[in-house]
């Protein structure tokens, strides 16, 4: 049985609009195509200057906002885009997940956050009503010790505004050894 909201649930008229905002533009491109298959009409968008401009003009119901946009965070978009459209809903993705970067989208008005790779389905499930906190699985074993640093690394980075120099300062290593660090995948739970 499918996970996809039902015909009937979606509403009549208008349908709610994607703007996807993204700078894969393969990604983008098959994750639009998947929304449409689904009845929904979707907007792309691979720079924040664009980003801006459609959300202002078209109004979108359900944004799609990638956390990594070139060398920018997501994150400094979502004030702007709430500010222009605030009756929008937000959903961050990101391939570079981490409890800092989840808890200060939230924060900051999106109103969920995903991992890549997330489908279609997933994604518009999303934007349904917020789970209940007592009906959410608590993982059976803690996170490695791998992973809390790089989770701390991210959150130190977020706080120096993406300087890997000044990051590299506060956490008392080598800059060149943070940036190897920061190429790798974050470390699995």
């Amino acid at each position: 049985m499918s996970n996809l909201p039902e015909q009937r649930d979606r509403p009549a008229s208008p349908s709610p609009q994607y703007l996807i905002i993204d700078d894969n533009e393969v990604f983008a491109s098959t994750l639009a195509r998947a929304v449409r298959r689904l009845g929904y009409p979707v907007e792309i968008a691979h720079h924040a200057d664009t980003a801006l401009q459609r959300n202002r003009e078209q109004q979108p119901h359900r944004l799609v906002l990638d956390l990594k946009l070139g060398q920018s965070s997501g994150l400094t978009l979502i004030a702007p885009l709430k500010a222009d459209n605030p009756d929008c809903s937000i959903v961050v993705l990101t391939g570079y997940s981490s409890i800092s970067t989840a808890v200060e989208a939230i924060k900051l008005g999106a109103h969920q956050y995903l991992c890549k790779p997330a489908g279609a389905a997933e994604i518009i499930n999303a934007f349904g009503e917020q789970a209940d906190p007592a009906s959410l699985e608590l993982p059976d074993q803690p996170p490695s010790v791998d992973r809390l640093q790089w989770e701390h690394i991210q959150r130190v980075l977020q706080q120096h505004d993406g300087n890997i120099s000044a990051t590299a300062r506060a956490l008392g290593m080598h800059r060149r050894t943070l940036q190897r660090k920061l190429v790798k995948k974050p470390a699995r739970q």
